[in-house]
C-alpha cells in the first residue's frame, strides 16, 4: 500500500554493538535478520517473513562524539523532504541530517522537534514492498511521543503532518494521554515525558504474542525490564525495556 502523508513508514535502531543488538531482536522480538547489502555500511533488515520492518545500524562515530545514545528512531512518510524539513525549521525545528539521497531507496532527513524530540523524514523511490498483515507479530503496533510540552508537541505536528486529536486519557498524576491519528483512527499516543525520562522522545511499540513471553526473552537475552506487564484501555498489554546496550523498547500484545 503506497504510504500518504503523515504515515509512520520505517523504524531504526542505531546502537553501539550492532551484532550483539542483532542477537537480542531476533531473541526477543522473532524476527529474522538479513544484510541489506548497502555499499559502504552494514546496514540489517529485521524481516517478518520475507517483508523488511525495521533497520540496524551501527551509531556513527560522529552521532557518538555528539553525545548521541542506542535508540530507536522513527520514519514518517512526506510528500517533498527538502520543502518540510525547511517549513519545520522555520517552526522552530532542529535540522539534524539536512536531506539526503539513499540511492536506489529513497530520500531522508533527520530533525528534532521543537521540544528536542527526533523524528525521521522519508519519502521513496517506487513502490514499498509489500507489508505483513496489520498485527502480524513482529510489526509496529503502536506510537509514542514523550514530550514537555503536549500541546505545543501535538499543534506542531498537526501543522506539518496533518494528525488530528482523537481521545485523551486523564492518568492523574501522569497527566493527559493524547491519542492521535488521521481519518479516524488512531496510531498513537502522546504524553509529557516522565520525570525519569532523560529527554523527549518517540517510541515505537512491537506486537508479539504475549508480552510477558517476549520479555522474558528480553531479560534472558541481557535486557531489563522498566515497565513489567500491564493492562492498557482496549484490552491490550504492553511492557518495557531496555535492550543490553540501552535503547527504550516497547511491546504489545492482545495476551498478557
Amino acid at each position: 500500500m503506497p504510504m500518504s502523508q503523515g504515515d509512520f513508514c520505517w523504524y531504526e535502531l542505531m546502537t553501539s554493538d550492532q551484532q550483539a543488538a542483532e542477537s537480542f531482536y531476533t531473541q526477543t522480538i522473532g524476527w529474522t535478520a538479513a544484510d541489506a547489502g548497502m555499499p559502504g555500511m552494514t546496514y540489517v533488515l529485521f524481516k517478518v517473513g520475507e517483508a523488511p520492518v525495521a533497520g540496524l545500524m551501527k551509531l556513527p562515530d560522529e552521532v557518538v562524539e555528539s553525545g548521541g545514545r542506542p535508540g530507536w528512531l522513527v520514519y514518517v512518510a512526506v510528500d517533498d523532504i527538502d520543502e518540510m524539513a525547511e517549513r519545520m525549521a522555520q517552526d522552530g525545528a532542529a535540522i539534524h541530517h539536512a536531506p539526503e539521497d539513499i540511492p536506489g531507496i529513497g530520500r531522508f532527513a533527520v530533525i528534532g522537534d521543537p521540544q528536542g524530540a527526533v523524528v525521521c523524514l522519508f519519502h521513496g523511490d517506487g513502490e514499498p514492498p509489500e507489508a505483513p498483515a496489520k498485527d502480524t507479530p513482529g510489526t509496529i503496533g503502536w506510537h509514542e511521543l514523550y514530550t514537555e510540552d503536549l500541546d505545543a508537541g501535538f499543534d506542531f505536528y498537526s501543522r506539518h503532518f496533518g494528525w488530528e486529536k482523537l481521545d485523551a486519557m486523564d492518568m492523574g498524576p501522569m497527566g493527559v494521554y493524547q491519542l492521535f491519528g488521521k481519518n479516524g483512527i488512531a496510531f498513537g499516543g502522546m504524553m509529557k515525558q516522565p520525570a525519569e525520562m532523560p529527554n523527549p522522545a518517540w517510541s515505537c511499540y512491537f506486537i508479539v504474542d504475549s508480552a510477558d513471553a517476549a520479555m522474558a526473552r528480553a531479560t534472558g537475552a541481557g535486557g531489563q525490564i522498566m515497565t513489567p506487564t500491564m493492562e492498557v484501555p482496549g484490552g491490550m498489554w504492553i511492557s518495557q525495556g531496555l535492550d543490553p546496550q540501552g535503547a527504550f523498547f516497547a511491546v504489545v500484545s492482545a495476551n498478557k
